[in-house]
């Protein structure tokens, strides 16, 4: 089907973006690495959180962000 085909007419036109979230649906593509912790702080992480490596990733992003303003 082209484009000009498609029938939006049941379709209201959105002219209100306030609410719009940027970056919802960004997914940054994934690495597989190696690395060793100290096992203490591996085991605060678990202790702390289901998916530990997620928040093991979102400290590090955290920390990135804050070094990448400062430089």
């Amino acid at each position: 089907m082209r484009d000009e085909d498609i029938d939006f007419s049941d379709i209201p036109l959105v002219t209100d973006w306030s609410g719009a979230v940027r970056g919802k649906f960004y997914r940054p593509e994934k690495q597989a690495v190696t690395i060793r912790l100290d096992a203490d702080v591996v085991d605060w992480f678990k202790g702390r959180e289901t998916k530990y490596q997620t928040a093991v990733n979102r400290v590090l992003r955290e920390y990135m962000l804050s070094h990448r303003k400062s430089a």
